[in-house]
């Protein structure tokens, strides 16, 4: 036998050796009593393994010996280790597998929010691309919340006005602090905008009930705007319109850890007033201007540093047939001026996210309310507000077991307010002092609750209250989940109606169930809500005060006896992938609710409150044009109307009815010539959009004269408004946001 014949003999024999001392492993994997597919079986720091087929069978050889170790892997299990002896016999080892429980993988709990901050977490719009291409909306955050479920159509008062609660009872949030004078200064029956850029945030919250202890002083819902952290590049743009003109800069570091921008806005109605007819009668049409900066800082650990400060100022003054004065006229000439300062500080401390935070708000609110015969004024009376609000807080938060959260903190909120009116003189001091503490439990990826608690005092009220809140989420099926929240809310009565401290906090108990299916870009959500008001204040007319009592003005707490319910159901179906190229969305509200508040004489249905509301958007963005195209549509059950007088034996309802239904239908079209371009140093967008195209005749309700004998109505200050503009941006190209998968 030569060499190479000895040499193939022994690779052979060593062959038949390997392979007669192998062992096969083998066994099934199953996960509540079912077969897993894809699960990795392997020995410890070795090559040998295998995976599970689809009846989770797995089976290999090895050649190792003595004490091994066996894992089994796969996506969203548990890593699952076992000790092995292998001794040259063949192992069957089966093996069951536990879910892998995560934040990321778990269910949200969304029973009474939209949320759109976090991708992986959000449960539905509005990004600022919603908002923008909204027609109706005016390009406000508010605005568009509109067309959402659960929000009722106010078209005479700026505010949220959901579920049955007043615009006062919804309070914004910018960066987890509280802002104060969120909305423009405005005259009775002209609603404020939005005082905040739309481009300044990259997400919000709407909470229409049962939200987060983290969060106080709103009887109805919360707001929560998350600013942006860096822009993208350093960037420059200008928008031009008859309405408006506006500049904005923004300058990113070379190392893209920093930035600085400041933003600069002047607004007159006046060109308009000489194109279109209103409503109003405008002395001074609206007008003002307002500037902005900011710089963002990003920490070594991947925290931020963010500021944001504001100033400014409008003007209008509008004419109106007085109907208690004969050939009189009622003048009302405001001029209102604002600073805002908000400061934020986010980072990681070994095991703890810290979020630290304060804002500080001046406001002037200055209205002349004249009454004039002839260019001769007969009588004059002066409304001066002045105010301060101060807010601090502070959220520590850290994770427990790498599933659930745990998080607690405390806020400060300080007002200093004075109003002057008439021969009435008022000051309001009040500290509100708050501590909170929730958690997130986390018990499988298809169970999760949410426990929390908050506890304030109030320097003026000099009471204390603690409410809980609570809320949980089950996964039915993948894309489709139920979710409950509770909740108790306490809100201080509105600073205006208060002169002494001899009352208490207002409550609302929350109950809200939703069911929601969310799945290849189409949404549906149901919910159901039922709020109960208790310690709702009542008010009374200051003595010597104007006959009619419509006038809050001199309106001031008499009790917290006040009391009411809201409930009802709403739905909401938003639709991406249908019809090609086609966003769309619906909404429906129901609202039954009743509420003996303020000067009501007993329970009624707020004035501000529709049974029957329904909303529809649709936008669509021709690529071939280089065009998108957008409608809304809004219609709303007449609302009642009342007029409440003053009796010697105290308030009843002199006139009452129905409204007639509101109805308005709003076209956009934006024009991008921009799109499909490379190397373009700049991005235009030429913007057309008409409100109420239909011409509608809406009503908001009646102005009664002192008698009662006369009244006027309460209308939009013009019934179909056009807007047309031009925006243009160097460094950022904007054109493509109208074609993300938004549009």
């Amino acid at each position: 036998m030569n060499t190479g014949s000895k040499l193939y003999t022994l690779l052979l024999l060593i062959i038949s050796l390997n392979a007669f001392t192998q062992t096969i492993i083998s066994g099934k994997v199953t996960y509540k009593n079912k077969p897993v597919k894809d699960i990795s079986v392997t020995l410890k720091d070795t090559y040998d393994g295998a995976t599970t087929d689809a009846n989770g069978i797995y089976s290999f050889p090895s050649s190792e010996t003595g004490d091994q170790i066996l894992v089994f892997s796969g996506k969203n299990y548990d890593e699952v280790s076992m000790p092995v002896k292998i001794d040259g016999t063949n192992i069957t080892i089966n093996t069951t597998m536990k879910e892998q429980i995560c934040e990321i993988n778990a269910v949200v709990i969304s029973a009474g929010s939209i949320e759109a901050s976090d991708k992986k977490r959000a449960t539905t719009l509005l990004t600022p691309i919603d908002i923008y291409t909204t027609a109706g909306a005016n390009a406000q955050i508010t605005s568009t919340l509109g067309f959402l479920p659960g929000v009722q159509k106010v078209g005479e008062s700026e505010g949220l006005f959901v579920r049955g609660g007043t615009g006062a009872e919804t309070k914004i949030f910018m960066d987890g602090n509280m802002v104060n004078n969120y909305f423009t200064n405005s005259v009775p029956g002209i609603a404020g905008r939005d005082r905040f850029n739309t481009s300044l945030f990259k997400g919000n919250i709407f909470s229409t009930g049962g939200y987060s202890a983290l969060y106080g002083q709103a009887l109805s819902s919360v707001l929560i705007l998350e600013s942006v952290d860096l822009p993208e590049t350093t960037s420059f743009d200008f928008g031009v319109s008859p309405i408006f003109l506006s500049a904005n800069y923004q300058k990113l570091n070379q190392e893209k850890t920093a930035s600085w921008g400041f933003s600069g806005a002047y607004s007159n109605l006046g060109l308009m007033g000489k194109l279109f007819s209103f409503n109003t009668d405008f002395d001074k049409f609206p007008q003002g201007y307002g500037f902005d900066g900011n710089f963002r800082i990003k920490t070594k650990k991947g925290g931020f540093i963010k500021y944001y400060g504001s100033i400014d100022e409008n003007k209008m003054r509008v004419n109106s047939e007085s109907l208690d004065t004969e050939d009189a006229i009622n003048q009302v000439d405001l001029t209102g001026r604002n600073m805002y300062h908000n400061l934020s500080y986010r980072e990681k401390l070994g095991k703890y996210l810290i979020n630290l935070g304060g804002s500080y708000t001046y406001n002037v609110n200055n209205l002349d309310i004249r009454t004039i015969i002839d260019n001769n004024e007969i009588s004059k009376m002066p409304i001066n507000t002045r105010s301060n609000y101060i807010n601090a807080k502070a959220v520590a938060e850290r994770k427990l077991n790498k599933r659930s959260i745990v998080r607690a903190g405390f806020e400060l909120n300080n007002a200093d307010e004075n109003r002057q009116f008439g021969h009435f003189d008022r000051d309001y001091k009040n500290l509100n002092t708050a501590v909170f503490a929730e958690t997130d439990l986390i018990f499988t990826n298809n169970l999760t609750a949410k426990l929390g608690a908050r506890a304030e005092h109030s320097s003026f009220l000099e009471r204390w209250n603690m409410a809980p809140r609570a809320a949980l989420a089950y996964r039915i099926s993948n894309g489709f989940t139920a979710s409950f929240a509770y909740g108790i809310f306490y809100q201080n009565p509105e600073s205006q109606y208060l002169y002494s401290k001899n009352f208490d906090f207002q409550r609302a108990d929350h109950y809200v169930f939703q069911i929601q299916k969310n799945k290849n870009g189409r949404q549906l959500r149901f919910e159901a809500f039922y709020k109960n008001y208790d310690r709702l204040i009542k008010t009374k007319t200051l003595p010597g005060a104007s006959a009619s009592a419509n006038n809050q003005y001199y309106q001031v707490a008499d009790s917290n006896a006040g009391a009411g319910y809201a409930k009802g159901l709403e739905l909401f179906w938003r639709d991406t992938r249908t019809i090609r190229s086609i966003d769309y969305w619906l909404t429906y509200s129901y609202l039954d609710t009743r509420r003996d508040f303020l000067n009501y004489p007993f329970s009624l249905t707020p004035n501000f409150a529709s049974k029957h509301t329904l909303n529809a958007v649709m936008k669509k963005f021709v690529m071939d044009w280089k065009t998108g195209f957008n409608l809304s549509y809004t219609y709303s059950k007449g609302r009642p109307y009342y007029d409440i007088a003053t009796a010697n034996d105290g308030n009843f309802v002199r006139h009452e009815g129905k409204l007639r239904d509101y109805n308005a239908l709003n076209f956009s079209v934006n024009y991008l010539p921009g799109i499909g371009k490379k190397d373009s140093k700049a991005s235009t967008v030429f913007v057309l959009s008409v409100n109420n195209i239909l011409g509608n005749k809406n009503i908001y309700g009646y102005n009664y004269s002192a008698d009662g004998h006369l009244r006027s109505a309460l209308v939009p200050p013009v019934n179909t408004f056009v807007f047309v503009g031009v925006f243009v941006s160097f460094g950022v190209d904007k054109t493509n946001d109208a074609i993300n998968n938004n549009l």
